[in-house]
């Protein structure tokens, strides 16, 4: 079964547990703010992010995991794969840096990494290696309210909504990433409007790639003609920093 994160908002303490958990967890160095960055405290260096709204709510900011994901199809080498788990990974050996998955994604969550000098995309990987092994994400089992919980989507799905009927009044009627754009496999409860975490406040429950593959298909000479020339300059670029490292390692060995 599909697997998934709850997050009940009203449970939050913004504690910060569960970022800093992302972070050791996926060896993340400290976060150099840009000035272009969102104002959303995601980032190459940061995974997931506590946003804090009045009435001291705090909202837990992370990858969606769509059962669809825009991000995917929008991909022109798959670089980044829906897995059977529920997770949405990436591997940065077949990323080009096109950044098409940025302009895809509706929830705006993957992040360039510019520190690097040959730039990827960053983002939340549900601790697939993790979970593929029975185990379940950092952020998940270090949350000491148990605002943040992990498990099967359909059983996670019943919890939420016996939550709801348990306590009228106490939450909006509606499990954010049930149904939106297709279904997500991280779902929130709560008692304010979570529309502000994605771009589009209307996504309506239709999967994204519906849209985005008729798209993609639609100039496949000149994106094949650019992601050739752009996995060659990837080529190149990495060539170089072998052969840049490999002179300094004899260097080094004739100084001894």
């Amino acid at each position: 079964m599909s697997k998934a994160i709850l997050t009940d908002i009203t449970k939050c303490i913004g504690c910060l547990k569960c970022v800093s958990a992302c972070k050791e967890t996926n060896n993340l160095e400290m976060d150099v703010p840009r000035i272009w960055q969102k104002n959303d405290g995601l980032s190459a260096e940061n995974w997931t992010s506590i946003i804090q709204k009045p009435g001291n709510h705090f909202i837990r900011k992370q990858c969606r995991h769509c059962l669809e994901p825009a991000c995917v199809t929008a991909c022109p080498v798959g670089a980044l794969q829906k897995t059977n788990e529920g997770a949405v990974v990436y591997d940065s050996d077949k990323c080009l840096g096109c950044r098409y998955c940025m302009m895809a994604c509706p929830y705006g969550i993957p992040r360039y990494d510019w520190d690097q000098s040959v730039p990827y995309v960053r983002k939340c990987i549900l601790c697939f290696d993790k979970i593929k092994n029975g185990d379940q994400p950092a952020c998940t089992k270090i949350c000491p309210e148990g605002a943040t919980i992990f498990g099967d989507r359909n059983e996670l799905l019943k919890i939420a909504h016996n939550r709801i009927a348990e306590n009228p009044g106490k939450y909006i009627n509606k499990v954010w990433g049930e149904n939106e754009i297709g279904g997500t496999s991280v779902l929130y409860l709560s008692d304010i409007d979570l529309s502000f975490l994605s771009y589009n406040t209307h996504l309506g429950n239709k999967p994204l790639p519906e849209t985005t593959e008729p798209a993609m298909k639609s100039v496949p000479f000149a994106f094949v003609g650019m992601g050739g020339f752009m996995l060659g300059l990837n080529w190149i670029i990495r060539r170089r920093m072998e052969l840049s490292k490999n002179q300094n390692e004899d260097r080094g060995n004739k100084d001894e």
